[in-house]
């Protein structure tokens, strides 16, 4: 997905999930993506050059 897709599909997604895992090959995917966790509290990882995932804090 092309960026700004992958922010708006997660943050979507993250109302009634505890964690959503995306994939995007955007370049800038990572720091929209990485932004947003941390806008809203979230945790953020990167799991390969491609796949990133969001989780809500406990």
């Amino acid at each position: 997905m092309k960026c700004p897709w992958p922010a708006l599909r997660a943050a979507r997604a993250m109302r009634s999930a505890r964690s959503v895992t995306i994939s995007a090959d955007d370049p800038i995917a990572p720091g929209e993506l990485k932004a947003l966790a941390d806008q809203h509290g979230w945790r953020f990882a990167t799991h390969d050059d491609h796949l990133f995932a969001l989780e809500r804090q406990p």
